[in-house]
C-alpha cells in the first residue's frame, strides 16, 4: 500500500522531537523512503544518527546540505514528496508555514512542495501557546490549504502544566500517515 511512497519527516524543536525516531522506524518498517529533515532547534533535542540509522537515508539538518546532483536537496525533496509529515510541529514552524516563510531546509520544502503531496501536521508545543489565537488563526489558515492537523492530545506536559499540548501518540500518526497514501 506504501511501499515506495516517499515521506519527508520535518522534526522541529520540541522536547516530543525524540518520538519523531519511532515514528521514523514505524514508516520505514511500513516500506515508505523516509527522509528526515531536522530544524536547528530540533537538534538541541535529538542528534540526527538515530533517523540516519532508521531511515537508511542521510538527513538534512541545513538548507545548504547537498547529497549528489545539480538539484537542492530541498527542491528535489519537495518534488519527490508523497507526503509532508511534520512531527513534532512547534509553534513557530506553524507560524512559518502560514505565512511563507521559507528560512530553513523545512519551510522551504513546505513552500515548494509538489501539488500531490498531502501535509500532515503533528503538533506539539505548551497548552498555551496551542490555544493562543495566533496559534489557532495559523492553524486555520493551513487547514484551508490542505493540510491536516493531528493532535495534539491533553495530559502532562513537559512543561509541568496539565493539559492540551502533548503530541499525539505516534502509533496514531504513523497510521494516519499511512492512510493518506493509500
Amino acid at each position: 500500500m506504501s511501499k515506495g511512497k516517499t515521506i519527508v519527516l520535518g522534526v522541529t524543536g520540541s522536547i516530543a522531537a525524540h518520538k519523531a525516531a519511532d515514528l521514523a522506524s514505524l514508516l520505514a518498517k511500513a516500506k515508505c523512503d523516509v527522509r528526515v529533515v531536522m530544524t536547528a532547534d530540533a537538534q538541541h533535542f535529538i542528534t540526527p544518527l538515530p533517523f540516519k540509522t532508521l531511515t537508511r537515508n542521510p538527513v538534512v539538518t541545513n538548507l545548504y546540505d547537498e547529497e549528489e546532483g545539480w538539484k537542492p536537496t530541498h527542491v528535489r525533496l519537495a518534488d519527490e514528496a508523497d507526503l509532508l509529515l511534520i512531527a513534532p510541529a512547534t509553534a513557530n514552524v506553524i507560524a512559518k508555514l502560514a505565512n511563507g516563510i521559507s528560512d530553513d531546509a523545512l519551510t522551504c520544502i513546505a513552500l515548494a512542495l509538489n501539488p500531490k503531496a498531502k501535509i500532515l501536521i503533528a503538533s506539539a508545543m505548551n497548552g498555551k501557546m496551542w490555544q493562543h489565537p495566533a496559534t489557532q488563526a495559523n492553524v486555520k489558515t493551513l487547514k484551508s490549504r490542505g493540510a491536516e492537523f493531528i493532535g495534539p492530545d491533553e495530559g502532562m506536559l513537559s512543561c509541568g502544566y496539565e493539559g492540551i499540548g502533548r503530541l499525539w501518540p505516534v502509533e496514531k500518526i504513523a497510521e494516519r500517515a499511512l492512510k493518506l497514501l493509500r
